[in-house]
């Protein structure tokens, strides 16, 4: 049983934050920071891997639309656009999902650290295009 799939059917209440024919979007029940919302596909993927580039574009227009929505109504200075992909990465609802995640200060309860490592760039192009 998908969880998002029975918010989706409306077997699981949610706080809709927008809806048509094929985008849900909601509040995470999981409250990141004030207005952390989830944006997804109606039509079942496991992740956006899956979905057809077409489908993934209107996708990402309705985010784009609901995080200026988000961003605006509740003052925000910015906001994080973030998509888990499988286990490894965080996911933990094999349903494509989009988290917008507002943004009010650098003293947030959200972090998001990017850490330089040493690799050899040629090997991991010729790797990528192999």
């Amino acid at each position: 049983m998908c969880v998002f799939c029975e918010i989706i059917k409306g077997n699981i209440p949610s706080k809709k934050v927008y809806e048509d024919d094929q985008i849900l979007a909601i509040l995470d029940i999981s409250q990141t920071t004030k207005g952390h919302t989830l944006v997804m596909p109606k039509k079942h993927y496991e992740n956006f891997l899956e979905m057809p580039s077409d489908e993934f574009g209107q996708l990402m227009s309705k985010v784009q639309e609901v995080a200026e929505k988000v961003t605006k109504a509740l003052d925000a200075k910015g906001c994080n656009i973030l998509i888990n992909t499988n286990e490894v990465a965080g996911q933990s609802v094999m349903h494509t999902h989009v988290h917008i995640i507002p943004r009010y200060d650098e003293n947030d309860t959200i972090s998001v650290k990017f850490s330089e490592n040493k690799f050899d760039l040629d090997e991991i192009l010729n790797q990528i295009n192999a």
